[in-house]
């Protein structure tokens, strides 16, 4: 895994290989930082990074200036492994080790991208799941963006506020915001 720009940019980054993660493919990365790079500026935003894994996208927004990111996860080596990381570049990355459903049912702070990465096989209930507490507990800032990384196999066009998806090898990003 590596970071692809910013501070840190080139900087390759090695996981424990005990940890249970499927970090986002540099390509796929790439892909939507072109994406997001062209509504935000990294240094004003909130990021909230769900099923965080190895932090692969936490550690990029924070290379591209991002100072306000925390990522979830409930696996504690994931946890230790990003607080470590964050802590040897200096990063601001907070962390809290939690069930990402349980989080986001209780969480009351928002936020100005949400990306989610859960397992692929993760049912499709649950997929569903997340788009629908986001909204309904308003954890989105008004130009806020959801994007759910997903297999391709999958589809997530039929939820509410659905706007786009983009597909990048096997995986797919799907983006939800609030309607116009």
């Amino acid at each position: 895994m590596r970071i692809i720009s910013g501070k840190h940019r080139g900087r390759q980054l090695t996981a424990p290989k005990k940890l249970p993660v499927r970090p986002t493919t540099d390509m796929a990365k790439e892909a939507l930082f072109n994406i997001l790079n062209n509504t935000y500026y990294f240094g004003d935003i909130k990021v909230l990074d769900l099923f965080s894994g190895t932090g692969n996208i936490s550690f990029e927004f924070a290379s591209r200036g991002c100072n306000d990111i925390l990522a979830i996860d409930v696996h504690a080596g994931c946890i230790q492994y990003i607080d470590k990381i964050a802590n040897d570049l200096e990063m601001g990355i907070r962390t809290l080790k939690s069930d990402v459903f349980s989080f986001l049912a209780q969480n009351t702070e928002k936020f100005d991208i949400i990306f989610a990465d859960p397992f692929y096989d993760m049912e499709l209930t649950d997929f569903e799941k997340i788009p629908e507490l986001v909204f309904k507990n308003e954890l989105l800032l008004e130009e806020g963006i959801l994007i759910i990384e997903h297999a391709k196999q999958s589809s997530l066009e039929h939820l509410p506020h659905f706007e786009r998806s983009r597909k990048y090898g096997g995986s797919v990003f799907s983006f939800f915001k609030y309607d116009s």
